[in-house]
């Protein structure tokens, strides 16, 4: 345990009194900071088995025992190398995000974090993968004051996850929020805006990635970090998000994304074709 680390924990005792931990969502107490209570945690929507290989979208049981990937994956095969979501994009992972994203609830990062991490494979010792968030455009994170995607893949860093680099990727122009945009306006939105940082090409190339987003919606700005690291050498690309949106599967009370009818899907709101999570500014 480095310096740092013995400080903060022997500063925890002193920062539970001034601040105790609560859950973030509802508030109850809880014994670590940045923990949820139970109950919260169980409206957290996670994925389940059988589910696609490549997208991880599930699969029934009959159709998982004829292949191993959707239909969707086998007539369109995506660039990247696997998805992996710590959860469905729904009510609660939408207030999270919320919090997180737009609230300035940075310390939600290692929450979020340990959530992705325990999706992600453990990495090979001989092939330790890069860990590059999706970047903002300078002008955002002023407003903003951080890069969301840059702290979760910090903290996946701290977990032994990967090698972090923070600048892997530049976004060459500002886009607008893309939240409320379909998935062909998102396209023409980032067409030429992201491209990957000259100055980390060679230590890009023949490396395996995983690109980090706090959400996954359309994929179209996961798309192009993709494309962006694969033109820069990159031997694959794996894409790690918190939550995901999944066209036509059931979510949350606000109905973000429909009734599920694969398993390991929770049914617990009602069919809506409009995922909630494309009307939230700054969904990617």
């Amino acid at each position: 345990m480095g310096k740092g680390s013995l400080l903060a924990a022997g500063l925890r005792p002193l920062v539970d009194l001034v601040y105790p931990p609560r859950c973030p969502l509802c508030g109850t107490a809880v014994v670590d900071q940045g923990g949820l209570c139970g109950d919260c945690f169980g409206t957290l929507e996670i994925l389940g088995e059988p589910a696609c290989t490549l997208c991880r979208r599930p699969l029934a049981s009959a159709q998982a025992a004829r292949q191993d990937t959707c239909f969707a994956c086998r007539a369109d095969p995506p660039r990247h190398a696997g998805i992996f979501a710590a959860t469905l994009y729904n009510d609660a992972s939408r207030r999270l995000l919320l919090s997180f994203k737009h609230g300035g609830k940075i310390a939600l990062a290692g929450l979020m974090a340990r959530l992705i991490g325990a999706r992600l494979p453990d990495p090979s010792p001989g092939d330790v993968p890069l860990l590059v968030p999706v970047p903002l455009h300078r002008w955002r994170i002023w407003q903003r004051g951080y890069n969301q995607s840059a702290l979760l893949a910090r903290e996946l860093a701290r977990q032994g996850r990967g090698e972090l680099m923070v600048d892997a990727l530049v976004r060459r122009k500002a886009t607008r929020s893309l939240g409320g945009l379909g998935r062909e306006e998102r396209e023409a939105m980032l067409a030429g805006a992201i491209a990957a940082n000259p100055a980390r090409a060679r230590r890009i190339a023949g490396r395996s990635v995983i690109l980090v987003d706090d959400v996954l919606t359309s994929g179209a700005t996961s798309n192009a970090c993709i494309d962006a690291l694969l033109s820069a050498g990159a031997s694959e690309v794996r894409v790690a998000c918190f939550a995901r949106v999944v066209d036509g599967l059931g979510v949350g009370r606000e109905g973000a994304g429909g009734t599920g009818e694969g398993p390991g899907w929770r049914r617990n709101g009602p069919e809506h074709t409009t995922p909630e999570a494309m009307k939230t500014p700054g969904a990617t």
